[in-house]
């Protein structure tokens, strides 16, 4: 990999062993592996001029300040940092203090974000055991063990084991330029392994979405994860209905929005996980197959974008997510005897309804949802003026892709994903002949619209 790194990968000693099975004792006696500048490949031009500052500034006034977390590890497999996380011994209030341009922001974590234009360092202060109290704060737990509230500050060996995964707990010491590695995640990192810190069970319980952060890196890093860490996901999947929706829907974000959706919804699916986010969509994939097709394609079509560097909507995805469930009731209705659109907007009521409950779905991408879904039964609507009208429609782009999706999944036939593709594509000339096709289309004639019907006058007798 680089000088002198893979040899310290392959000396692993016996300090991890010792932290898993007994993550409170071993964190006394901790020793981080210290990999000097000269044997490893990070470096201060991979560091975005704003973190910099802050952890010049932060050293500068005598405290600690270590990037640390998925900013290394990404250097580390030669990978372009992103995003950049600084970890201190600085209170949040005396980060607050260094920095004008910051603010304290979360509850039950309290951290700091400063701001440089549009890009924010997060800097977190090193936290402690959740069972230790430090002056006034103490980290607060529910009787299934998760955390509600942890703004327990400690040293940077405690911080390290309160890391979730071992290539999360290396941080770069901008004093002297070395990798503190406390969990041997260099040598996971090599073998491309995702492995928790602690008992696994004890990590998943103090805060579920942990599940779906080793999901998320095992997709996006092409990880293994290890089987201890894996295991008891498939039984602990339904703690995560302890969490709140809002911040599920985050959550949501990072896993289906980074380019490795589908790969992300498989992993999910797996490990019993997909059904806590997206429950009526799991059983609509149980009932129709053309479902988790649909799903995938969808998935398969937003990973593409992303790579393309192309725009992506949460919109989307969610509305190709919800569609089954969407159509399922909507037939139910119908069969009850009400209208398609209204059966149409009711049964989208009923699944956004009983999604909220989930998964947290805001108006700017919670409106267009509806709108996409709306389109589906104006689609195959195009006499007269209808075509150019939908044609018009601000989501009309995104419900085509809908529509492709459907017919790609075989929930309805090919042919009208064909006819507006030749609809856009057309000249005037084109448009007007196939506005005429659809008119003598014997299987369009539901698209007439009904004359009054006249009551018969009354005879005099």
């Amino acid at each position: 990999m680089f000088k002198g790194f893979t040899r310290l990968l392959h000396s692993p000693g016996e300090h991890l062993k010792s932290l898993l099975d007994s993550p409170e004792s071993a964190a006394d006696a901790l020793s981080p592996r210290i990999i000097p500048r000269s044997e490893h490949p990070v470096s201060r031009q991979q560091i975005s001029e704003a973190a910099l500052k802050v952890l010049y500034r932060l050293n500068g006034a005598g405290f600690d300040a270590f990037l640390v977390g998925g900013c290394i590890r990404d250097a580390l497999l030669g990978k372009m940092p992103k995003d950049f996380d600084v970890a201190t011994n600085a209170t949040p209030e005396q980060v607050r203090d260094l920095f004008r341009n910051s603010r304290l922001i979360g509850r039950r974590f309290r951290i700091v974000h400063v701001r440089f234009g549009r890009e924010v360092i997060e800097v977190t202060t090193f936290r402690g055991k959740p069972q230790d109290e430090h002056g006034d704060h103490i980290a607060q737990q529910s009787d299934d063990g998760l955390l509600l509230r942890d703004n327990v500050w400690g040293n940077i060996e405690e911080d390290a084991l309160r890391r979730d995964f071992t290539v999360n707990a290396l941080y770069y010491n901008i004093a002297d330029f070395t990798i503190h590695d406390f969990a041997n995640g260099a040598r996971d990192i090599e073998s491309r392994t995702l492995r928790l810190i602690g008992d696994p069970v004890t990590r998943y319980r103090e805060d579920p979405v942990r599940m779906l952060r080793a999901v998320r890196f095992a997709a996006k890093l092409d990880f293994t994860i290890e089987p201890a860490t894996e295991e008891p996901m498939y039984d602990l999947a339904p703690l995560l209905l302890q969490i709140p929706p809002a911040r599920l829907f985050d959550e949501v974000l990072k896993l289906f929005m980074s380019g490795h959706g589908l790969i992300t919804f498989r992993l999910l699916s797996h490990y019993n996980l997909f059904g806590m986010l997206f429950p009526e969509a799991e059983e609509a994939m149980a009932d129709a197959a053309w479902a988790e097709d649909l799903i995938e394609q969808a998935l398969t079509n937003t990973d593409k974008r992303i790579a393309e560097g192309r725009p992506v909507t949460p919109a989307f995805l969610l509305a190709a997510f919800l569609w089954a469930p969407v159509a399922h009731r909507q037939a139910e209705l119908e069969r009850e005897g009400m209208p398609a659109i209204p059966a149409l907007q009711t049964a989208a009521q009923q699944v956004v309804t009983r999604q909220l409950q989930h998964i947290s779905i805001p108006k700017r991408f919670g409106m267009p949802m509806r709108d996409i879904w709306e389109l589906q039964a104006r689609l195959p609507l195009r006499r007269g003026k209808r075509a150019f009208q939908t044609r018009e429609h601000p989501r009309f782009r995104a419900a085509y892709d809908l529509l492709l999706l459907r017919e790609q999944a075989g929930e309805i036939p090919r042919g009208l994903g064909d006819w507006w593709n030749a609809f856009q594509q057309g000249d005037e000339h084109e448009q007007l002949r196939l506005l005429q096709k659809v008119g003598s289309d014997p299987a369009s004639q539901g698209d007439r619209r009904r004359k009054k019907r006249r009551k018969p006058r009354k005879t005099e007798q």
